[in-house]
């Protein structure tokens, strides 16, 4: 296959519920070579995320929708094969939003340049050192604003926002209840997390009896991930002035019609409750304090990670829709 030629994955219907591979067209098209101020590159790892769903929508709720039959995008690490650029150079390493292909020209000002700590670790860029990593340390600190012995509650806390919320609350001193959909991701949590308890809401039973359960002196800093019955259960056990920091609501993501929301929100003012939903391209002047900490975090050993991987462009459909059924554990990437 020539240098030129690109493999992308095409939106060519609007799903209506989960989305299928019905949805989906995989495209090979040839490209033109770079010109002045543009690169070649050749992607290595693609991230796929939760949000990506809102954007196969026509009428996308907080970024912009994908168009039809073109190429869908988001975070990708690649290397440049072919440089047109005073400023990239053939053999960088670079975060692009090139997502879904293989390969990509781009302009050299929408790249990043990466000085990789781990050359064998290039995919933590997309999780932990990545949008996810950043979300967790934007929303916990900036919105959730922990203090040490507070008790945080994080749901999806096995996945790559969570489980990074989790290990950071730790170390601030709090006391962290994670929800998760499996016995063996809540021991890892237990075990390499730190975290004090965990409830799998799949085998649970009533959600916010098992909370309530699991946080005795209720909870102060509820990080949402989820929504529906995780937000009721968490208004229904948190403390007077607790603050829930709003990163997403995956359980309503696939819901062809809106589901019935939590029925006890006038707790929100009886409870004195703030609720802040935050967008992490919002807060991009937190990133070089995030890098410093993380990196550093990482290399210390204080912070776990788990990445579940697919191989193959073909598989990144398959990949995406493994983060609705849970059989993601931790930050789901594809090796491209």
């Amino acid at each position: 296959m020539s240098i030129y030629t690109a493999n992308e994955i095409h939106l060519i219907n609007r799903p209506s519920g989960l989305p299928s591979h019905s949805d989906v067209e995989q495209v090979q098209r040839e490209l033109e070579p770079p010109a002045s101020g543009q690169v070649l590159i050749r992607n290595l790892y693609m991230s796929v995320d939760p949000y990506m769903r809102g954007r196969m929508r026509e009428n996308a709720v907080y970024a912009q929708a994908y168009q039809l039959n073109k190429p869908m995008y988001g975070g990708a690490i690649g290397e440049v094969i072919e440089s047109n650029s005073d400023r990239v150079k053939a053999g960088d390493i670079v975060l692009n939003q090139g997502a879904w292909r293989d390969r990509l020209v781009a302009d050299d000002s929408n790249v990043t340049v990466l000085q990789p700590f781990d050359n064998d670790r290039l995919s933590l860029y997309l999780g932990a050192l990545g949008m996810p990593g950043l979300t967790a340390y934007v929303g916990l600190q900036k919105f959730g604003e922990p203090k040490a012995g507070e008790t945080v509650f994080v749901s999806a806390a096995s996945g790559a926002v969570g489980a990074i919320v989790c290990q950071i609350a730790k170390q601030l001193g709090c006391r962290v209840v994670g929800s998760v959909g499996s016995d063996k991701k809540a021991e890892w949590l237990k075990t390499h997390c730190g975290v004090d308890a965990t409830i799998n809401y799949k085998t649970c039973g009533q959600l916010t009896k098992a909370l309530a359960e699991a946080a005795p002196e209720g909870v102060d800093v509820y990080f949402e991930n989820v929504g529906g019955e995780h937000l009721q259960a968490a208004l229904n056990v948190m403390n007077p002035f607790g603050r829930v920091a709003a990163c997403g609501m995956i359980s309503a993501y696939n819901d062809a019609q809106p589901s019935p929301g939590p029925n006890n929100l006038m707790l929100i003012v009886g409870k004195k409750i703030r609720i802040t939903g935050f967008i992490v391209s919002d807060h991009a002047d937190m990133q070089p304090q995030f890098m410093s900490d993380m990196v550093g975090w990482i290399e210390a050993g204080n912070i776990e990670y788990q990445e579940t991987v697919y191989e193959g462009l073909d598989k990144a459909l398959d990949a995406f829709l493994a983060l609705f059924s849970g059989d993601n554990f931790g930050k789901m990437i594809v090796k491209l």
